[in-house]
């Protein structure tokens, strides 16, 4: 007989309403609060945002990034971001790196100056290391990246919400629109809270949790459409419970496993991709929540019609049913 590891018992009563009023009263609270953080605190924004000078420096030495940046760092230029570029068609002495330094005191890019003293502080560690190129980041062009990705994150979760309208009902998407909302937001608070640096990497953090929240959130809607089919006369609430209650141990699993290999990542993944590890831990855990005390609890207070037949997605398109379709 095959061994099957349940980290939850496989036929769960536990009761997700009896305590709804505290559970849904605290995810307002902190939606409040995470709109009123960045307000309040204002975002750590990176050199993206915030625009900044990008240095590209080559040597036949293998890139140290620990060192870089250990040398650069009594120059206090502020938020410094070095990442090593890798190319297959570099010779195999061929070392690139690229240095983003933010702008210095409000000026577009930093002065020729303080180039040389980067180059100075980086040739202690590293005498072969040349400067092959620099360029800079406007704030212009850093305020047209923000509105950018205000506008992805806006447009993704539209596309999704669209998505649950056409394949469950409205009261579904009005849902699943609640719970996207929750977790971008709280995400945004807890950075601006602990004002961890918010870069692009953060956005495709954001986007990459509305997938994440959006399919156990659709898990949750699919078994409770087929479970009011089986259970016509059940109380639309226990038929929720039930639906979560049979989803859970899947829940559990897939949240559990990508939580494991994520907090691996920040302990162990260094400075580089901790910001996108933070938001990404963070916001599985509030997607999770959400699929299980938010989205569920909204269709709830909407209600839905039992008796009402869910319309074909052709027969809405093209005002036919695909059956009388000649």
């Amino acid at each position: 007989m095959a061994f099957r590891l349940h980290l939850v018992p496989a036929h769960t009563t536990f009761d997700f309403f009896k305590h709804q009023y505290l559970t849904f009263g605290a995810s307002v609270v902190a939606v409040i609060l995470s709109i009123i953080l960045p307000i309040v605190m204002g975002l750590n924004f990176g050199i993206d945002f915030r625009g900044g000078t990008t240095i590209r420096t080559e040597s036949t030495q293998a890139v140290d990034i620990a060192a870089y940046r250990k040398a650069i760092a009594p120059l206090d230029l502020g938020d410094v971001a070095i990442t090593e570029v890798f190319d297959p068609n570099f010779r195999e002495d061929q070392h690139v790196a690229m240095i983003r330094i933010q702008a210095q005191s409000g000026a577009e890019a930093i002065t020729p100056e303080t180039i040389d003293k980067v180059q100075a502080a980086l040739q202690t560690v590293d005498p072969a290391v040349k400067f092959i190129s620099t360029e800079s980041v406007g704030p212009k062009v850093s305020g047209e990246l923000i509105w950018t990705a205000i506008w992805s994150v806006l447009a993704a979760t539209a596309a999704i919400v669209v998505y649950v309208w056409v394949r469950f009902e409205w009261q579904y998407s009005i849902g699943a629109l609640a719970a996207l909302v929750h977790d971008v937001v709280l995400t945004v608070g807890l950075f601006a809270l602990f004002q961890i640096k918010f870069d692009l990497t953060i956005i495709a953090a954001l986007l990459t949790i509305l997938g994440y929240s959006i399919n156990d959130t659709v898990v949750v809607f699919d078994r409770l459409r087929e479970n009011l089919i089986k259970y016509k006369t059940m109380p639309l609430k226990d038929v929720m419970n039930l639906s979560v209650n049979e989803t859970l141990s899947r829940t559990v699993m897939t949240s559990g496993t990508t939580l494991i290999a994520l907090l691996s990542l920040v302990i162990l993944g260094g400075d580089v991709i901790r910001g996108f590890t933070m938001a990404m831990t963070w916001g599985v855990i509030t997607g999770t929540y959400s699929s299980v005390f938010v989205a569920k609890n909204i269709v709830l207070f909407i209600g839905l019609d039992r008796n009402k037949k869910k319309q074909d997605p052709a027969e809405m398109i093209f005002g036919e049913k695909a059956g009388d379709a000649e």
